[in-house]
Protein backbone atom coordinates (compact mmCIF):
# COMPACT_ATOMS: atom_id res chain seq x y z
CA UNK A 1 0.00 0.00 0.00
CA UNK A 2 2.64 2.34 1.08
CA UNK A 3 4.40 1.57 -2.56
CA UNK A 4 1.60 2.30 -4.18
CA UNK A 5 0.94 5.85 -2.55
CA UNK A 6 4.49 6.78 -3.05
CA UNK A 7 3.88 5.88 -6.74
CA UNK A 8 0.53 7.63 -7.11
CA UNK A 9 2.24 10.55 -5.32
CA UNK A 10 5.44 11.22 -7.48
CA UNK A 11 3.79 10.31 -10.87
CA UNK A 12 1.66 13.31 -10.25
CA UNK A 13 4.97 14.97 -8.80
CA UNK A 14 6.92 14.35 -12.06
CA UNK A 15 3.72 14.99 -14.46
CA UNK A 16 3.59 18.42 -12.99
CA UNK A 17 7.62 19.27 -12.62
CA UNK A 18 7.80 17.96 -16.40
CA UNK A 19 5.45 20.32 -17.69
CA UNK A 20 6.57 23.30 -15.29
CA UNK A 21 9.98 22.33 -16.92
CA UNK A 22 9.63 22.32 -20.77
CA UNK A 23 7.20 25.75 -20.23
CA UNK A 24 10.12 27.99 -18.50
CA UNK A 25 13.00 26.30 -20.57
CA UNK A 26 11.56 27.28 -23.51
CA UNK A 27 10.68 31.22 -22.28
CA UNK A 28 14.19 31.69 -20.44
CA UNK A 29 16.04 29.43 -23.41
CA UNK A 30 14.59 32.44 -26.24
CA UNK A 31 16.09 35.24 -24.09
CA UNK A 32 20.06 33.73 -23.87
CA UNK A 33 19.22 34.14 -27.70
CA UNK A 34 19.11 38.01 -27.99
CA UNK A 35 22.87 38.30 -27.32
CA UNK A 36 24.69 36.23 -30.45
CA UNK A 37 21.45 37.50 -32.67
CA UNK A 38 22.24 41.28 -32.00
CA UNK A 39 26.26 40.47 -32.26
CA UNK A 40 26.51 37.70 -34.93
CA UNK A 41 23.11 37.53 -37.06
CA UNK A 42 22.82 34.19 -36.96
CA UNK A 43 20.43 32.67 -39.17
CA UNK A 44 17.59 31.01 -38.92
CA UNK A 45 18.81 27.27 -38.77
CA UNK A 46 21.63 28.62 -36.51
CA UNK A 47 18.93 29.82 -34.08
CA UNK A 48 17.54 26.49 -33.79
CA UNK A 49 20.55 24.44 -33.11
CA UNK A 50 21.63 27.57 -30.44
CA UNK A 51 18.29 26.74 -28.68
CA UNK A 52 19.52 23.21 -27.96
CA UNK A 53 22.69 24.44 -26.98
CA UNK A 54 21.48 27.04 -24.46
CA UNK A 55 18.85 24.68 -22.58
CA UNK A 56 21.17 22.97 -20.21
CA UNK A 57 21.75 26.43 -18.91
CA UNK A 58 18.30 27.68 -18.31
CA UNK A 59 17.42 23.98 -17.00
CA UNK A 60 20.13 24.75 -14.26
CA UNK A 61 17.69 27.70 -13.29
CA UNK A 62 14.69 26.07 -14.34
CA UNK A 63 14.69 22.63 -12.20
CA UNK A 64 14.46 23.68 -9.03
CA UNK A 65 11.63 26.68 -10.06
CA UNK A 66 9.85 23.55 -11.66
CA UNK A 67 10.50 21.22 -8.68
CA UNK A 68 9.47 23.67 -5.86
CA UNK A 69 6.30 24.50 -7.92
CA UNK A 70 5.26 20.45 -8.20
CA UNK A 71 6.24 20.15 -4.66
CA UNK A 72 3.70 22.99 -3.85
CA UNK A 73 0.65 22.39 -5.80
CA UNK A 74 0.85 18.83 -5.50
CA UNK A 75 1.31 18.28 -1.58
CA UNK A 76 -0.81 21.29 -1.65
CA UNK A 77 -4.14 19.91 -3.70
CA UNK A 78 -3.17 16.81 -1.77
CA UNK A 79 -4.43 17.83 1.60
CA UNK A 80 -6.72 20.08 -0.12
CA UNK A 81 -8.82 17.11 -1.13
CA UNK A 82 -8.58 15.78 2.88
CA UNK A 83 -6.08 12.86 1.21
CA UNK A 84 -3.43 13.83 3.60
CA UNK A 85 -6.10 13.53 6.84
CA UNK A 86 -7.31 9.71 5.13
CA UNK A 87 -3.43 8.87 5.28
CA UNK A 88 -2.83 9.81 8.67
CA UNK A 89 -6.10 8.48 10.36
CA UNK A 90 -4.45 5.21 8.66
CA UNK A 91 -1.32 5.55 10.44
CA UNK A 92 0.93 6.70 7.97
CA UNK A 93 3.09 9.53 9.34
CA UNK A 94 3.55 12.57 7.65
CA UNK A 95 7.59 11.67 6.51
CA UNK A 96 6.35 8.63 4.84
CA UNK A 97 4.25 10.85 2.83
CA UNK A 98 7.31 13.77 2.50
CA UNK A 99 9.37 10.65 1.19
CA UNK A 100 8.59 11.12 -3.02
CA UNK A 101 9.14 14.95 -2.57
CA UNK A 102 12.32 14.30 -0.55
CA UNK A 103 13.24 11.76 -3.73
CA UNK A 104 12.12 14.55 -5.99
CA UNK A 105 14.69 17.19 -4.18
CA UNK A 106 17.23 14.43 -4.20
CA UNK A 107 17.43 14.24 -8.24
CA UNK A 108 17.13 17.44 -9.12
CA UNK A 109 19.80 18.70 -6.67
CA UNK A 110 22.15 15.72 -7.98
CA UNK A 111 20.61 17.21 -11.59
CA UNK A 112 21.44 21.07 -10.90
CA UNK A 113 25.01 19.82 -9.24
CA UNK A 114 25.94 18.02 -12.80
CA UNK A 115 24.28 20.45 -14.73
CA UNK A 116 26.13 23.69 -13.34
CA UNK A 117 29.60 21.74 -13.18
CA UNK A 118 29.61 19.41 -16.29
CA UNK A 119 26.76 19.70 -18.55
CA UNK A 120 26.30 23.37 -18.70
CA UNK A 121 29.66 24.38 -19.58
CA UNK A 122 30.20 21.92 -21.90
CA UNK A 123 27.38 23.24 -24.27
CA UNK A 124 28.15 26.57 -23.72
CA UNK A 125 31.43 25.40 -25.66
CA UNK A 126 29.65 23.64 -28.07
CA UNK A 127 27.38 26.92 -28.96
CA UNK A 128 30.11 29.20 -29.42
CA UNK A 129 31.57 26.52 -31.82
CA UNK A 130 28.55 26.58 -33.94
CA UNK A 131 28.85 30.27 -34.10
CA UNK A 132 32.07 30.27 -34.97
CA UNK A 133 31.74 27.45 -37.45
CA UNK A 134 29.44 29.67 -39.91
CA UNK A 135 32.30 32.99 -39.36
CA UNK A 136 32.57 33.66 -43.02
CA UNK A 137 28.56 33.47 -43.50
CA UNK A 138 27.93 36.04 -40.67
CA UNK A 139 30.91 38.32 -41.72
CA UNK A 140 29.23 38.33 -45.71
CA UNK A 141 26.04 38.17 -44.16
CA UNK A 142 26.20 41.47 -42.12
CA UNK A 143 28.50 42.74 -44.96
CA UNK A 144 25.84 42.13 -47.69
CA UNK A 145 22.50 43.26 -45.10
CA UNK A 146 24.37 46.44 -43.58
CA UNK A 147 27.07 47.31 -45.86
CA UNK A 148 29.59 46.86 -42.78
CA UNK A 149 30.85 44.91 -39.82
CA UNK A 150 32.12 45.34 -37.22
CA UNK A 151 35.18 42.64 -35.95
CA UNK A 152 34.29 41.09 -32.85
CA UNK A 153 34.80 42.66 -29.44
CA UNK A 154 37.68 44.64 -31.33
CA UNK A 155 37.78 48.16 -32.56
CA UNK A 156 37.85 47.64 -36.20
CA UNK A 157 35.23 48.08 -38.51
CA UNK A 158 35.02 47.25 -42.10
CA UNK A 159 32.85 49.20 -44.63
CA UNK A 160 32.89 47.36 -48.03
CA UNK A 161 30.64 48.34 -51.35
CA UNK A 162 30.44 45.30 -52.59
CA UNK A 163 30.61 41.42 -50.97
CA UNK A 164 31.12 38.37 -53.15
CA UNK A 165 30.88 35.31 -50.70
CA UNK A 166 31.89 32.67 -53.40
CA UNK A 167 35.41 34.31 -54.50
CA UNK A 168 35.81 35.55 -50.66
CA UNK A 169 36.36 38.77 -51.54
CA UNK A 170 35.47 42.34 -50.93
CA UNK A 171 35.82 45.48 -53.32
CA UNK A 172 35.70 49.28 -52.42
CA UNK A 173 36.88 48.49 -48.74
CA UNK A 174 37.74 50.86 -45.90
CA UNK A 175 38.49 49.58 -42.58
CA UNK A 176 38.55 51.81 -39.71
CA UNK A 177 40.50 51.92 -36.68
CA UNK A 178 38.39 53.45 -33.77
CA UNK A 179 39.00 53.84 -30.13
CA UNK A 180 36.12 55.75 -27.74
CA UNK A 181 34.04 56.77 -31.09
CA UNK A 182 37.60 58.50 -32.92
CA UNK A 183 39.24 57.23 -35.54
CA UNK A 184 42.90 56.30 -34.89
CA UNK A 185 43.25 54.88 -38.66
CA UNK A 186 41.96 54.22 -41.63
CA UNK A 187 42.99 51.49 -44.18
CA UNK A 188 41.99 52.26 -47.74
CA UNK A 189 42.04 49.39 -50.79
CA UNK A 190 40.14 48.72 -53.95
CA UNK A 191 39.45 45.02 -53.63
CA UNK A 192 40.41 42.75 -49.83
CA UNK A 193 40.29 39.17 -49.45
CA UNK A 194 38.68 37.33 -46.82
CA UNK A 195 40.79 34.52 -44.71
CA UNK A 196 39.09 32.21 -42.22
CA UNK A 197 40.78 30.07 -40.05
CA UNK A 198 39.34 27.48 -38.11
CA UNK A 199 40.97 25.80 -34.67
CA UNK A 200 39.77 23.67 -32.02
CA UNK A 201 39.58 26.07 -29.71
CA UNK A 202 38.68 29.44 -31.83
CA UNK A 203 38.27 30.86 -35.51
CA UNK A 204 40.19 33.66 -37.22
CA UNK A 205 39.02 36.14 -39.72
CA UNK A 206 41.88 38.07 -41.48
CA UNK A 207 40.69 40.86 -44.27
CA UNK A 208 43.89 41.39 -46.54
CA UNK A 209 44.05 44.64 -48.15
CA UNK A 210 45.58 44.92 -51.20
CA UNK A 211 47.33 47.83 -52.70
CA UNK A 212 46.45 49.60 -49.63
CA UNK A 213 46.76 53.49 -48.36
CA UNK A 214 47.27 54.05 -44.80
CA UNK A 215 45.32 57.39 -43.51
CA UNK A 216 46.58 59.22 -40.08
CA UNK A 217 46.58 61.91 -38.26
CA UNK A 218 49.64 63.08 -40.14
CA UNK A 219 49.21 62.12 -44.09
CA UNK A 220 48.55 58.71 -46.81
CA UNK A 221 50.85 56.38 -47.29
CA UNK A 222 50.81 53.49 -49.54
CA UNK A 223 51.10 50.57 -47.47
CA UNK A 224 51.12 47.27 -49.92
CA UNK A 225 49.45 44.55 -48.87
CA UNK A 226 48.71 44.57 -45.31
CA UNK A 227 45.93 42.79 -42.96
CA UNK A 228 43.60 43.01 -40.25
CA UNK A 229 42.95 39.44 -38.24
CA UNK A 230 40.80 39.27 -35.10
CA UNK A 231 40.03 36.01 -33.15
CA UNK A 232 36.11 35.56 -33.32
CA UNK A 233 35.45 36.02 -29.29
CA UNK A 234 33.14 33.73 -26.97
CA UNK A 235 29.58 34.85 -26.17
CA UNK A 236 29.32 33.56 -23.09
CA UNK A 237 32.11 30.87 -22.67
CA UNK A 238 34.63 33.43 -21.39
CA UNK A 239 32.72 33.95 -18.25
CA UNK A 240 33.81 32.23 -15.20
CA UNK A 241 30.00 31.17 -14.20
CA UNK A 242 30.27 29.23 -18.02
CA UNK A 243 33.44 27.24 -16.85
CA UNK A 244 33.52 23.47 -16.26
CA UNK A 245 35.42 22.51 -12.70
CA UNK A 246 38.57 21.12 -14.11
CA UNK A 247 38.94 24.49 -16.64
CA UNK A 248 38.27 26.26 -13.09
CA UNK A 249 41.13 24.72 -11.48
CA UNK A 250 43.37 24.93 -14.26
CA UNK A 251 42.60 29.07 -14.25
CA UNK A 252 43.56 28.83 -10.36
CA UNK A 253 47.05 27.46 -11.26
CA UNK A 254 47.48 29.48 -14.67
CA UNK A 255 45.78 32.59 -15.17
CA UNK A 256 46.58 33.26 -18.63
CA UNK A 257 44.37 30.74 -19.57
CA UNK A 258 41.27 32.84 -18.78
CA UNK A 259 40.80 34.77 -21.94
CA UNK A 260 40.25 38.29 -20.51
CA UNK A 261 43.17 37.94 -17.99
CA UNK A 262 44.71 37.27 -21.35
CA UNK A 263 43.55 39.70 -23.32
CA UNK A 264 44.73 42.48 -20.85
CA UNK A 265 47.50 40.99 -19.62
CA UNK A 266 48.98 41.30 -23.84
CA UNK A 267 47.64 44.91 -23.63
CA UNK A 268 50.39 45.49 -20.74
CA UNK A 269 52.73 43.49 -22.15
CA UNK A 270 52.51 45.00 -25.24
CA UNK A 271 53.27 48.58 -23.70
CA UNK A 272 55.75 46.53 -21.53
CA UNK A 273 57.49 45.48 -24.91
CA UNK A 274 57.41 49.07 -26.29
CA UNK A 275 59.14 50.65 -23.41
CA UNK A 276 61.58 47.92 -23.38
CA UNK A 277 62.39 48.54 -27.21
CA UNK A 278 62.64 52.09 -26.57
CA UNK A 279 65.05 51.15 -23.34
CA UNK A 280 66.97 48.83 -25.96
CA UNK A 281 67.17 51.70 -28.47
CA UNK A 282 68.67 54.57 -25.75
CA UNK A 283 71.11 52.28 -24.58
CA UNK A 284 72.61 51.29 -28.36
CA UNK A 285 72.45 55.16 -28.93
CA UNK A 286 74.43 56.36 -26.19
CA UNK A 287 77.19 53.46 -26.73
CA UNK A 288 79.60 54.03 -28.18
CA UNK A 289 78.41 51.97 -31.77
CA UNK A 290 74.97 54.10 -31.83
CA UNK A 291 73.62 52.03 -35.12
CA UNK A 292 70.37 49.77 -34.16
CA UNK A 293 70.40 46.79 -36.66
CA UNK A 294 66.73 46.43 -37.31
CA UNK A 295 65.79 43.06 -40.35
CA UNK A 296 62.97 42.77 -42.35
CA UNK A 297 61.05 40.15 -41.13
CA UNK A 298 60.61 38.60 -44.65
CA UNK A 299 64.45 38.83 -45.20
CA UNK A 300 65.29 40.97 -47.66
CA UNK A 301 66.13 44.05 -46.32
CA UNK A 302 68.82 45.58 -43.51
CA UNK A 303 67.90 49.11 -41.38
CA UNK A 304 70.77 50.39 -39.81
CA UNK A 305 68.99 53.08 -37.66
CA UNK A 306 70.83 56.31 -35.78
CA UNK A 307 69.25 58.93 -33.47
CA UNK A 308 69.79 60.83 -30.58
CA UNK A 309 67.31 59.02 -28.61
CA UNK A 310 64.07 57.95 -28.14
CA UNK A 311 61.15 58.72 -25.65
CA UNK A 312 57.12 57.42 -25.71
CA UNK A 313 55.19 59.68 -27.93
CA UNK A 314 51.52 60.69 -27.38
CA UNK A 315 50.12 57.52 -29.25
CA UNK A 316 49.59 54.41 -27.50
CA UNK A 317 52.67 51.65 -28.55
CA UNK A 318 54.48 54.55 -30.38
CA UNK A 319 58.13 55.64 -29.36
CA UNK A 320 59.28 59.03 -30.77
CA UNK A 321 62.59 59.19 -32.17
CA UNK A 322 64.38 62.67 -31.57
CA UNK A 323 66.51 64.43 -34.35
CA UNK A 324 68.73 63.79 -36.03
CA UNK A 325 68.14 60.48 -37.18
CA UNK A 326 69.15 58.31 -39.73
CA UNK A 327 68.21 55.30 -41.59
CA UNK A 328 70.49 53.23 -43.99
CA UNK A 329 68.16 50.42 -45.66
CA UNK A 330 70.20 48.21 -47.34
CA UNK A 331 68.37 45.85 -50.24
CA UNK A 332 70.05 42.18 -50.12
CA UNK A 333 68.35 41.46 -53.28
CA UNK A 334 69.87 44.14 -55.09
CA UNK A 335 72.51 45.02 -53.34
CA UNK A 336 71.06 48.44 -53.00
CA UNK A 337 72.13 51.21 -50.34
CA UNK A 338 69.81 54.21 -49.47
CA UNK A 339 70.48 56.34 -46.91
CA UNK A 340 67.71 58.46 -45.03
CA UNK A 341 67.88 61.47 -42.95
CA UNK A 342 65.12 63.02 -41.22
CA UNK A 343 64.24 65.84 -38.24
CA UNK A 344 60.82 64.00 -37.19
CA UNK A 345 60.17 60.02 -37.04
CA UNK A 346 58.68 57.06 -35.20
CA UNK A 347 58.68 53.35 -33.92
CA UNK A 348 55.59 51.70 -33.26
CA UNK A 349 54.66 48.31 -31.89
CA UNK A 350 52.24 46.76 -34.82
CA UNK A 351 50.40 43.96 -32.52
CA UNK A 352 47.92 43.69 -35.63
CA UNK A 353 49.80 40.72 -36.77
CA UNK A 354 49.85 36.89 -35.06
CA UNK A 355 53.86 38.11 -34.12
CA UNK A 356 54.39 41.46 -33.47
CA UNK A 357 56.43 43.87 -35.40
CA UNK A 358 57.59 47.07 -35.62
CA UNK A 359 56.64 50.03 -37.87
CA UNK A 360 59.23 53.14 -38.57
CA UNK A 361 57.90 56.14 -39.94
CA UNK A 362 60.19 59.19 -41.20
CA UNK A 363 59.06 62.70 -42.14
CA UNK A 364 60.14 64.95 -44.66
CA UNK A 365 63.09 62.55 -45.16
CA UNK A 366 65.81 62.83 -47.71
CA UNK A 367 67.64 60.64 -49.10
CA UNK A 368 70.79 59.06 -51.56
CA UNK A 369 71.55 56.26 -53.16
CA UNK A 370 74.87 56.83 -53.30
CA UNK A 371 75.58 56.97 -57.00
CA UNK A 372 74.90 61.00 -57.30
CA UNK A 373 71.18 60.23 -56.93
CA UNK A 374 69.71 62.63 -53.82
CA UNK A 375 65.72 63.79 -52.82
CA UNK A 376 63.28 64.56 -50.34
CA UNK A 377 60.06 62.64 -49.97
CA UNK A 378 57.24 63.44 -48.06
CA UNK A 379 56.91 60.80 -45.47
CA UNK A 380 58.65 57.45 -45.38
CA UNK A 381 57.07 54.21 -43.69
CA UNK A 382 58.52 51.06 -42.92
CA UNK A 383 56.23 47.81 -41.39
CA UNK A 384 56.80 44.23 -40.64
CA UNK A 385 60.12 44.97 -38.96
CA UNK A 386 61.38 42.40 -36.53
CA UNK A 387 61.84 42.80 -32.75
CA UNK A 388 65.78 43.57 -32.28
CA UNK A 389 67.05 40.36 -30.73
CA UNK A 390 68.63 41.43 -27.34
CA UNK A 391 64.76 42.64 -26.40
CA UNK A 392 63.27 39.19 -27.83
CA UNK A 393 66.01 37.26 -25.54
CA UNK A 394 65.06 39.52 -22.39
CA UNK A 395 61.23 38.65 -23.38
CA UNK A 396 61.39 34.73 -23.91
CA UNK A 397 63.33 34.45 -20.99
CA UNK A 398 60.30 34.47 -18.36
CA UNK A 399 56.52 33.98 -18.72
CA UNK A 400 54.64 37.00 -19.52
CA UNK A 401 52.91 37.94 -16.09
CA UNK A 402 56.51 36.97 -14.20
CA UNK A 403 57.74 39.76 -16.56
CA UNK A 404 54.49 41.89 -15.83
CA UNK A 405 55.09 41.27 -11.70
CA UNK A 406 58.66 42.47 -11.57
CA UNK A 407 58.08 45.82 -13.22
CA UNK A 408 59.24 48.42 -10.88
CA UNK A 409 61.14 45.76 -8.90
CA UNK A 410 65.06 45.02 -8.92
CA UNK A 411 64.28 42.00 -10.79
CA UNK A 412 62.63 43.40 -14.00
CA UNK A 413 64.68 44.06 -17.32
CA UNK A 414 63.06 46.98 -17.43
CA UNK A 415 64.57 50.06 -15.39
CA UNK A 416 62.79 52.53 -15.66
CA UNK A 417 59.33 51.87 -16.43
CA UNK A 418 56.75 54.80 -17.17
CA UNK A 419 53.99 55.30 -14.20
CA UNK A 420 51.14 54.23 -16.92
CA UNK A 421 52.42 51.10 -17.21
CA UNK A 422 53.38 50.81 -13.08
CA UNK A 423 49.68 51.44 -13.08
CA UNK A 424 48.49 48.67 -15.57
CA UNK A 425 50.28 46.41 -13.97
CA UNK A 426 48.63 47.11 -10.67
CA UNK A 427 45.35 47.12 -12.32
CA UNK A 428 46.69 43.83 -13.43
CA UNK A 429 47.50 42.26 -10.32
CA UNK A 430 43.94 43.49 -9.31
CA UNK A 431 42.07 41.44 -11.80
CA UNK A 432 44.11 38.57 -11.24
CA UNK A 433 43.43 38.73 -7.67
CA UNK A 434 39.64 39.11 -8.11
CA UNK A 435 39.63 35.92 -10.98
CA UNK A 436 41.12 33.57 -7.46
CA UNK A 437 37.79 35.52 -5.44
CA UNK A 438 35.61 35.04 -8.38
CA UNK A 439 36.52 31.07 -8.66
CA UNK A 440 35.74 30.47 -5.32
CA UNK A 441 32.70 32.53 -5.99
CA UNK A 442 31.05 30.53 -8.28
CA UNK A 443 32.09 26.94 -6.79
CA UNK A 444 30.68 27.95 -4.02
CA UNK A 445 27.65 29.41 -4.99
CA UNK A 446 26.96 25.98 -7.52
CA UNK A 447 27.24 23.43 -4.35
CA UNK A 448 24.77 26.44 -2.27
CA UNK A 449 22.69 26.45 -4.90
CA UNK A 450 22.80 22.21 -5.72
CA UNK A 451 22.07 21.39 -2.03
CA UNK A 452 19.88 24.24 -1.32
CA UNK A 453 17.20 22.26 -3.82
CA UNK A 454 16.59 20.00 -1.01
CA UNK A 455 15.49 22.15 1.66
CA UNK A 456 13.69 24.55 -0.66
CA UNK A 457 11.16 21.87 -2.11
CA UNK A 458 10.60 20.22 1.12
CA UNK A 459 9.86 24.02 2.53
CA UNK A 460 7.48 23.71 -0.81
CA UNK A 461 5.75 20.27 0.44
CA UNK A 462 5.55 22.26 3.97
CA UNK A 463 4.13 25.10 2.72
CA UNK A 464 1.65 23.63 0.35
CA UNK A 465 0.18 21.46 3.23
CA UNK A 466 -0.24 24.92 5.26
CA UNK A 467 -2.18 26.41 2.26
CA UNK A 468 -4.52 23.55 1.76
CA UNK A 469 -7.61 25.88 2.98
CA UNK A 470 -6.66 28.56 0.19
CA UNK A 471 -5.82 28.71 -3.67
CA UNK A 472 -3.25 26.60 -4.25
CA UNK A 473 -0.28 29.11 -6.10
CA UNK A 474 -0.69 31.04 -2.87
CA UNK A 475 1.59 27.90 -1.17
CA UNK A 476 3.89 28.58 -4.15
CA UNK A 477 4.36 32.03 -4.14
CA UNK A 478 4.52 31.63 -0.12
CA UNK A 479 7.51 28.86 -1.10
CA UNK A 480 9.04 31.22 -3.83
CA UNK A 481 9.88 33.61 -1.00
CA UNK A 482 12.79 31.52 1.20
CA UNK A 483 14.28 30.72 -2.51
CA UNK A 484 14.34 33.95 -3.24
CA UNK A 485 16.00 34.87 -0.13
CA UNK A 486 18.35 32.13 -0.82
CA UNK A 487 19.56 33.56 -4.60
CA UNK A 488 19.76 37.07 -2.42
CA UNK A 489 22.52 35.25 -0.31
CA UNK A 490 23.97 33.62 -3.02
CA UNK A 491 24.55 36.92 -4.96
CA UNK A 492 25.59 38.91 -2.31
CA UNK A 493 28.22 36.31 -1.19
CA UNK A 494 29.44 36.32 -4.78
CA UNK A 495 29.71 40.55 -4.90
CA UNK A 496 30.99 40.24 -0.92
CA UNK A 497 33.63 37.26 -2.50
CA UNK A 498 34.72 39.81 -5.20
CA UNK A 499 34.76 42.63 -3.52
CA UNK A 500 38.43 43.81 -2.75
CA UNK A 501 37.85 45.78 0.43
CA UNK A 502 36.38 42.21 2.23
CA UNK A 503 38.43 38.70 2.19
CA UNK A 504 36.42 35.79 0.14
CA UNK A 505 36.13 33.75 2.68
CA UNK A 506 33.31 36.18 4.09
CA UNK A 507 31.32 36.31 0.74
CA UNK A 508 31.54 32.51 1.02
CA UNK A 509 30.33 32.38 4.74
CA UNK A 510 27.30 34.55 3.46
CA UNK A 511 26.12 31.44 0.70
CA UNK A 512 26.52 28.81 3.11
CA UNK A 513 25.00 31.11 5.83
CA UNK A 514 21.30 31.64 3.28
CA UNK A 515 21.22 27.61 3.10
CA UNK A 516 21.95 27.52 6.95
CA UNK A 517 18.78 29.72 7.57
CA UNK A 518 16.75 27.81 4.70
CA UNK A 519 17.68 24.35 6.57
CA UNK A 520 16.36 25.75 10.21
CA UNK A 521 13.03 27.25 8.13
CA UNK A 522 12.46 24.02 6.77
CA UNK A 523 12.77 22.05 10.17
CA UNK A 524 10.78 24.57 11.77
CA UNK A 525 8.03 24.63 9.40
CA UNK A 526 7.93 20.24 9.86
CA UNK A 527 8.16 20.87 13.53
CA UNK A 528 4.90 22.63 13.50
CA UNK A 529 3.43 19.98 11.24
CA UNK A 530 4.47 16.98 13.38
CA UNK A 531 2.60 19.07 16.32
CA UNK A 532 -0.78 19.29 14.03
Amino acid sequence: MIFTLHRYIFKELFRVFLLATVAMTLILSLGFLLKPIQDFGVSPEEIVHLLGYLMPITLTFVLPMSALFAASMVYGRFAADRELDACRASGISLWTLVYPGLSLAILVAIANLILSFHVAPAFIQRSEKSVKANAEQILFRNLQRKGFYTLPKSTYKVYAEKADPQRKLLEGVIILDTKDSDIQRMVLAQSAKVEIETHSDFNKVRIVALNAVRVDDFSSVEIGNTSVERQFDSLLADDIKFYKLDKLKSIRVDKMKHTPIHKMAMQVYWQFMTELVGQTLNQIFSSSSPQVLLQDADGFRDYFLTAAGCQLGQKELTLELTAPIQLVEMDRVQNQKITRQSQRGFCRLDVNQSIPRLELDLENPSWDRGDGVKGFALRKFINNVEIPTAVQDKLESKSILNLLNEVGTIDSSLINPSEQLRERVRQLQVELAEVNDEIDAELHSRLVMGLGCVSLILTGIALGVYYRGGHLLSAFGASAVPGGLLVVFIMSGKQITKNPSTTAMMGVTVMWLGLVILTLLTVYLYRRLLKT
